[in-house]
Parts: structure tokens; sequence; C-alpha cells
């Protein structure tokens, strides 16, 4: 059936200041963002359908790198483009490169931060209520039938118990929906940019040069053995093979750069995980962290190691999205016209519903991380400002913004309390 309601299509400057906005205000990494995102552009703003946001999805949990991200950048396509979805992936990265950024200055210059914990703290259980939110709303309208359900519980169970590999899980349900063979909607509207080949090697040559460009010029001054070539060339290797996003590349980054390169310890790589996930952005901006550490502890000789620190942090970050660019605006032209294909519209249907497992299992595993940390108590301050968060989202429609804000603000207050 088509879309039901009619969807609204904002102007660029509007959706502009939107995106600006959710790159502030995007907390609690992968399901988090994605729940955010849900909420804003298809419950409130009506700017994509439920069919269309899922269609999206799915096709950015088969990438590499971090699905949200790719996700804003292919709504950003969808509405205006190619500049749209640049815009879109850019500010939702941008606002937390410098958060990121000063934070850790603070931390490598003064030690921790207290006060980011607290303020963290906060911030948790509204992302666990954001997430719930949407896991509901999105259940109701993608699990239709018995099979869709199935589908999702067993994703779930595969992922939560058997610690099955997610990109594995998603293939054995888009084989499971090809089998199918279910009849599926005919498209609406088709935005963002039609198929050409002329346009897709001019993207790749755009792309492969800003990505690579940076780093060639780092070894032409510092030499191709600097500290900064290393990371532009070991983060640029981990955009390509990180599918499941943060949570899947975490392991594999934290091992090389701690025992492999040395350019932090364990310690400060768990302290940089914390921040990262205090601040707003990809989970995957811990790899910042990395870089920045990594440039403060191994800068080059007569180079000052704030300067170091900085410029490992930028490559780092630039060599970690610049490939994201490149898989939505190369890629979702071709996503699009499959759309209405019945055979592969069903495969993504059913693909939807595993997506929906692994986004359960991850608010499974955040919620025990907010109310029963290491398994020793139960907090219960933070389950009632997360059942109240959940009401207040539910039956009073509250923004995702006042409870982010006024969350994070409470974690502050109940630290100031305790000292």
């Amino acid at each position: 059936m088509p879309d039901a309601h009619p969807l609204v299509k904002p102007t660029f400057r509007v959706a502009l200041r939107f995106w600006l906005k959710l790159g502030f205000i995007s907390f609690g990494g992968p399901t988090g963002q994605i729940a955010i995102l849900h909420t804003e552009v298809v419950e409130r703003r009506r700017w994509m359908t439920e069919e269309r946001f899922l269609h999206a999805l799915n096709f950015c949990m088969l990438l590499p790198g971090p699905e949200a991200q790719q996700l804003a950048t292919y709504i950003g396509w969808w509405l205006h483009g190619t500049k749209g979805g640049v815009v879109a992936g850019a500010l939702f990265v941008i606002p937390s490169v410098f958060i990121l950024l000063t934070l850790s200055w603070v931390y490598a210059a003064k030690g921790n931060l207290p006060w980011v914990a607290a303020i963290f703290w906060g911030l948790k259980p509204a992302v666990l209520a954001i997430v719930a939110f949407a896991v509901v709303r999105i259940g109701q309208k993608a699990l239709k039938t018995r099979g869709k359900w199935a589908l999702a519980g067993a994703a779930f169970v595969a992922i939560y118990f058997g610690q099955v590999p997610f990109p594995f899980i998603i293939l054995a349900a888009a084989l499971i929906g090809l089998s199918s063979g279910a009849k599926s909607p005919t498209p609406a509207r088709t935005c963002g940019e039609p198929i050409s080949l002329r346009r897709a090697a001019r993207l790749v040559a755009v792309c492969l040069t800003l990505w690579w460009g940076p780093v060639i010029l780092l070894g032409w001054w510092q030499g191709w053995d600097s500290v900064f070539v290393k990371q532009g060339v070991f983060f640029s290797k981990a955009a390509l093979v990180t599918f499941g996003g943060a949570y899947a590349v975490l392991p594999y980054v934290a091992q090389a750069a701690v025992e492999q390169y040395g350019w932090l310890s364990a310690t400060q790589m768990m302290d940089g995980l914390a921040l990262a996930e205090t601040t707003p952005g990809p989970l995957i901006m811990v790899l910042q962290f990395v870089g920045f550490m990594g440039g403060w502890q191994h800068a080059p000789a007569g180079m000052p190691v704030g300067l170091a620190a900085v410029i490992g942090a930028l490559v780092t970050t630039w060599v970690t999205f610049t490939p994201c660019f490149l898989w939505i605006l190369l890629g979702a032209p071709f996503v699009e016209r499959l759309y209405g294909n019945p055979r592969l519209n069903a495969a993504l249907s059913a693909v939807t519903a595993a997506v929906l497992g692994v986004i359960l299992n991850l608010a499974v595993w955040f919620a025990v991380q907010t109310l029963w940390p290491g398994r020793e108590r139960i907090e219960w301050l933070g389950l009632l400002m997360t059942a109240v968060a959940l009401w207040g989202l539910w039956h009073w429609r509250w923004g995702v913004v006042p409870v982010v804000l006024v969350s994070g603000a409470l974690g502050l207050l109940v630290h100031l309390l305790a000292r």
C-alpha cells in the first residue's frame, strides 16, 4: 500500500538548521542516535515515511562504519541530493569533533574529569528511554506478521546469547526474505538523485582524493614513518573492515593502538571511551581520542605536543568518516532503485525485523550498563529518571532535546550535591 500520510519536504535551510541541532543532541551511541533520528525525521517532522526510513537503515547496517552517521547522510541525500548528504553527514560529526577535542586536551593536560562522568550518568537514563520508545514505535509498524516477530526474536537471541556477528544475522535475514518473495509496496516518490555512471566515477575520484590527500601531504611534510601517516593508514583500514559499528571496531582498535603502536595505555583507552560516550556524535569518535593521544605521546621532534595531538586527532577523524560519504553517495541511488522491487523489498523487510532484534540487543545491553552497573546494585534514581522520561515521550510527547538537556543537568546536580 502507498505511504499513508503526506510527507513534508523541508527547504534546504530548514534541513540545515535541523542537522546542525542534531549534531549537538545525538547522544547514546548508534542505538540512541537511530532512535533520535526516527523520532525527529519520521514521527515529528514527517520528512520520511517509516518504510523509507527502514529501507535506508537496512542499507546502512550492511556497510562498514558508523551506521547512524551514514543513516543521517542517506536521509540528507534523499531530501536534497549530494549537498544534502554532505551537510547532514558532516554536521552529525563536526560538533563532537570540537567538543571531544577540547575534552581530550583537558584530559591529557589535567587528568580525569569527574564532572563529565556525572553529566554522562545523567544522560544514560534519557538515552535509554529514547531507545526504548523508538524500539516500540518502530516495532509496532515493522513487525506486522508472526514471521517478522520470529525473525526479530531469533536475531536478538543469536546476537545477545550466541554472540553471532551481526553481519551473519543480517545476511541470513536477507536470504530468508529473498526466498519468501513477498509483495512490496510501490514507492510513493523518489528523491535524491538518479543513477549516473559519470556522477559515480566523478564521486569516486573526488572522495579518494579527499580521503588520501591529507595523509600524503603529511607524509611529505613529516616523513612516511611519522605517527600521522601510521594513523592515517591504520584508521583507513579500520574504516574498510569494521562492519557492525563502534562496538565491533573497538576491540580491534584497542588492541592495535595499545599493544602494537603504543599510542596510549589501556586505561587511557577506557577513559577515551567514556569521553566519547559523554559527547554527542557517533561512539566511533573514540578513535579521535586515540589519534589525539598518539600525537600527544609521540610528537615528531621539534613539534609542540599540543599541535601534534590536534593533527593526530583530525587526521584520524578524517580518514574514519570520509569513506562513509563515498559508500552512501555512491550506493544510495542504486538502493533507491530497489525500493519497488518485490523480492528485494521482501529481503530488506526481513532485514528490518532482524535489525530490530539487533537494536533490542543493544538496548538491553545499555539498560544493564545504566541501571545495573557491574551487576552489583540497581540504580534506583536512574530507573526513576528512565521511567519519567519514557512516560513523557510516550504520553506527553516531550521533545528529545529537553529530555537530553534536563537529564544531563540532573546528573551534574546529583554530583554536586554528593560532594
